[in-house]
């Protein structure tokens, strides 16, 4: 008994012996590779986490630099940011004025024009007498070079309204092609001769894109966080990478801003941007300018024509959260406390910070004989402004809603309002002013143009 068992004790032994051996090298192995494997993702941390760091800090340099010099590429040096399109060349090739925010100005009537809700094609003649285009001999080439020349080349299409559903100011005149035209011509109206009437009994309405649709749904000061896909003409103008103002996308390469906006800040082209198709205030995704227009009437005292039109450099692709807003037709009528929306990243009160996520806030109309009463703007308020807004106050646009949009709901939604100005923000009988977009359709126009 005790043989075997000092034998099975033996065995068990040696058992061990032969098994250790093979088995201890093996688990230090496995804990040498899961030390070198976690030294290694250690070391790619800290790798990562130092190039971001240093991106970032270089981010953060070159955009402080760039608020504060200009580098003249030709010339290899850089000059104050503020001497940049001052009139005088600071650069040795005068690259610092090439590329600046300009002004025009213009009186004259843009020769085309679309009329009333029902947008009917009026164009004038060198006596500036209006004439609706009769539909004879109308077809898609025509349409799209009329939208094509203002502005519009998106979803462009045309159909016909019948003379005597007209109001009599529609029907007053007429204009119409002869035949088909040989070759193409530098506008519409070169095509066209005067009549006495339509022969087809009709006249051409045009809608030149497929702007302001309209999407169902059920802080702008008193206002309400939304989304861009609700509001996708929105548009943020930033001046190295911080938000400035509002603006509304009007084509694939027009964005409507305020005149003010740029005023008594740099006006090289290349500090500004335009952020489109985003809800969280972001820097991320700015399309850089190719132009930048002021209206040439623009009274900084006054407020008077504070509208400027941004060329972005490329055309953008509408989607969900990126699409044009309509222009308003002509002689359109807005009823006195009809619903309007503001829309934007403004102080959520007066003096506050900018709000992070877009706010919207629906105002009532004010007619002008009521804003204009001296117990609220007096004379301060033009033909060139409308207000909206509650006299009781609480809901209003704020600082940083300048220059953004201000629409109305018809068929499509209408860009009315440009964000300009007020007393404060949200105050009682200040509501706020906005410049009237339809005050403004032949510079509009015409800078599309141009």
């Amino acid at each position: 008994m005790m043989s075997w068992h000092s034998g099975r004790i033996h065995w068990r032994a040696v058992r061990m012996q032969g098994t250790m051996p093979r088995s201890l090298p093996k688990l230090q192995t496995e804990r040498r590779r899961k030390k070198r494997l976690k030294t290694t993702v250690i070391s790619t941390c800290c790798v990562l986490l130092t190039l971001a760091v240093l991106a970032l800090g270089l981010y953060y340099v070159i955009r402080f630099i760039n608020s504060k010099f200009y580098f003249c590429a030709g010339s290899l040096e850089f000059v104050d940011v503020e001497a940049v399109c001052d009139g005088k060349d600071d650069c040795a090739d005068g690259r610092d004025e090439l590329t600046c925010v300009s002004n025009l100005r213009t009186n004259s009537a843009y020769p085309v024009r679309l009329v009333s809700e029902r947008l009917i094609l009026q164009v004038s003649d060198e006596d500036h007498k209006w004439s609706s285009v009769c539909a004879e001999n109308w077809n898609t080439r025509h349409t799209r070079a009329a939208c094509q020349q203002m502005g519009y080349t998106q979803s462009p299409r045309s159909m016909q309204v019948p003379v005597a559903s007209l109001p009599s100011d529609l029907r007053a005149a007429f204009i119409a092609l002869n035949a088909e035209p040989q070759g193409a011509s530098a506008n519409i109206q070169s095509s066209l001769t005067a009549r006495d009437e339509c022969s087809s009994g009709s006249v051409i309405s045009l809608s030149c894109s497929d702007c302001g649709e309209v999407v169902l749904e059920d802080r702008v000061i008193g206002g309400t966080e939304t989304v861009a896909e609700l509001w996708p003409w929105q548009a943020s103008v930033q001046r190295y990478s911080q938000h400035v103002c509002g603006g509304a996308l009007i084509s694939t390469r027009w964005v409507i801003s305020a005149a003010h906006c740029f005023a008594g800040r740099t006006q090289d082209l290349g500090a500004w941007r335009v952020v489109l198709g985003q809800t969280v205030m972001t820097w991320y995704g700015g399309i850089p300018l190719e132009t930048i227009v002021i209206h040439g009437h623009y009274d900084p005292v006054r407020h008077d024509y504070d509208i400027s039109m941004l060329r972005l450099a490329w055309d953008v692709t509408p989607g969900a959260s990126i699409h044009p807003v309509c222009l308003p037709p002509y002689q359109l009528s807005i009823k006195e406390g009809e619903e309007l929306v503001v829309t934007g990243w403004g102080a959520l009160r007066e003096n506050g910070v900018l709000s992070r996520v877009l706010e919207k806030a629906t105002v009532p109309f004010i007619g002008w004989s009521k804003c204009s009463n001296s117990s609220i703007y007096g004379s301060a308020i033009t033909p060139r402004m409308l207000c909206a807004g509650y006299l009781k106050g609480g809901v209003d646009s704020c600082q940083g809603d300048s220059g953004g949009p201000l629409v109305l709901l018809g068929p499509r939604w209408q860009l009315v309002g440009v964000v300009s100005w007020g007393t404060g923000c949200a105050r009682r009988g200040k509501p706020g002013v906005y410049t009237n977009i339809s005050q403004s359709l032949d510079w509009i126009y015409t800078v599309m143009e141009h």
